[in-house]
């Protein structure tokens, strides 16, 4: 039986770039990860053999990265060498395959969010300038004694 790539998609995070390859029931799982290059092979219960290799956009620090099965898929967490650069794709030439696409459901376009925390900030403490800057309390003279 000839062997095919594993439907696989990824997402960035500052610290980590993850892959999650899309093999249900997996067995005999082999996940290589080294500096520049990610190996990926499984059989699944009906013994399809699933292989994918890619070649990163950039390195990654194997020893500090690792990969977690599940009943659906393999994830595999890869630890940057640079943190906080955002990766435009996964795979070092500028080619996307049929079977790799970007995870919508965790991507975060986390690049600005520095930037709109620090807006936020200013917006929290322009509030907080309005609500202590306090007018004289109204006058309650105008309420009765009675219940």
């Amino acid at each position: 039986m000839a062997r095919q790539p594993a439907k696989t998609l990824w997402y960035d995070r500052p610290r980590y770039v993850y892959l999650e390859f899309c093999v249900e029931d997996s067995r005999d799982v082999e996940v290589l990860i080294e500096e520049q290059r990610l190996v990926f092979s499984c059989r699944n219960a009906d013994g399809v053999e699933f292989y994918n290799e890619i070649d990163l956009y950039a390195r990654v620090n194997s020893k500090d990265s690792r990969e977690k099965r599940s009943d659906r898929s393999i994830t595999c967490f890869m630890r940057k060498w640079k943190e906080k650069v955002a990766w435009p794709r996964i795979t070092k030439e500028n080619i996307k395959p049929a079977w790799l696409s970007v995870d919508f459901d965790n991507w975060r376009d986390w690049e600005g969010d520095e930037e709109l925390e620090r807006a936020m900030m200013e917006e929290y403490a322009e509030l907080l300038e309005k609500v202590t800057d306090k007018a004289p309390p109204p006058a309650m003279d105008d309420l009765d004694d009675e219940l």
